[in-house]
């Protein structure tokens, strides 16, 4: 089984956007060297918590620092851009770095309201139907007509070059069948709801229809992760990641905790519990414990690749952390 990387680019507490942006580089380089697959960022807007506002660029000067890794978007938030320009935007990329450019196409906004109208330039955003604005890009990339009279007086450039792998996001099975029909890669979040399901799966393949973007279905699962040399120090080293995810729920995106505050941070009664409820969206453990229970889970659930997101408050642990998972699979 492939694995593969998702980086939100974290900026934990006391560090700068600058070092969580290099660190981003540390990682994909490391990716690379081990042998996964591809590394993907996120998209979120309006937090200083996250440093992948951007990650179509990131995902540029990436490419550049690194030679085999695939490298792409999970997700590029359509809502907010021009077809045109998207198509143009991953036209170039996979011209600059041919058979290694993933476009990742998410349905949400990556951020909050007024993110939202900050970039749609104070007007209304655009909320219409973002599978229709997939098949656009689509076949602005492929050099086909739209049959939109708007985008059928254009050609995205550059021209005649290898396109990137497509995938189009999900955390709740909603856009597997269009993801099939439309003939690109699903990705599930795995880690936003706990809600993967084989049935889930089963309609995306069965609604598969082979395309210049993906000749075969393909899925990837997304997991957050913490792996250490053992069970305990990954449960001690999870903490930031868990509280995060709590502040979270609450409206608040703070900066990612050391492990000695957010071990000794002030829990009440309802957090405890509602930990405990979020406990099962992490695998935590040794990497023999977490690469168990990601191939049980692959055998049962059928999905074709693992993709780690690994949000430990330094560099180092991270670091660690797909290492020792990468170093199991290959035993």
């Amino acid at each position: 089984m492939k694995l593969s990387i998702l980086d939100q680019v974290p900026i934990s507490k006391g560090m700068s956007s600058t070092e969580a942006l290099a660190n981003a580089v540390k990682l994909a380089q490391l990716g690379d060297e081990l042998g996964y697959e591809r590394i993907w960022f996120a998209e979120h807007h309006n937090t200083t918590s996250l440093a992948s506002s951007a990650p179509e660029v990131t995902a540029a000067y990436v490419a550049a620092k690194t030679d085999s890794i695939r490298v792409g978007t999970g997700g590029i938030m359509m809502m907010h851009y021009s077809p045109f320009k998207v198509a143009e935007v991953f036209k170039t990329l996979a011209a600059l770095a041919p058979g290694r450019i993933d476009f990742g196409a998410g349905r949400a906004p990556g951020g909050d309201m007024p993110a939202m109208t900050a970039l749609a330039s104070g007007r209304r955003p655009d909320l219409t139907e973002q599978y229709d604005k997939l098949e656009i890009i689509l076949r602005l990339m492929n050099e086909q007509r739209t049959g939109e009279a708007v985008y059928d007086n254009v050609v995205a450039v550059p021209f005649k070059v290898e396109l990137p792998q497509s995938w189009l996001l999900g955390s709740s099975g909603q856009s597997a069948k269009q993801a099939g029909e439309t003939g690109v890669g699903y990705s599930f979040a795995q880690f936003f709801n706990g809600q993967m399901s084989k049935s889930i799966f089963d309609v995306y393949r069965n609604s598969f229809q082979p395309s210049y973007f993906m000749e075969q279905p393909n899925i990837i699962t997304t997991y957050a992760v913490s792996v250490a040399e053992t069970t305990e120090e990954a449960e001690y080293l999870s903490m930031p990641m868990q509280i995060t995810r709590l502040n979270l729920m609450r409206g608040k995106l703070l900066n990612v905790l050391s492990p000695e505050e957010a071990n000794d941070y002030a829990l009440t009664e309802m957090d405890k519990m509602i930990l405990q409820q979020n406990r099962p969206l992490m695998l935590i453990g040794s990497a023999e414990e977490v690469a168990n229970q990601i191939k049980e889970e692959q055998e049962y659930f059928g999905f074709d690749e693992a993709m780690i997101n690994c949000n430990l408050y330094t560099i180092d642990q991270r670091l660690n952390s797909y290492r020792l998972l990468m170093e199991q699979f290959n035993k």
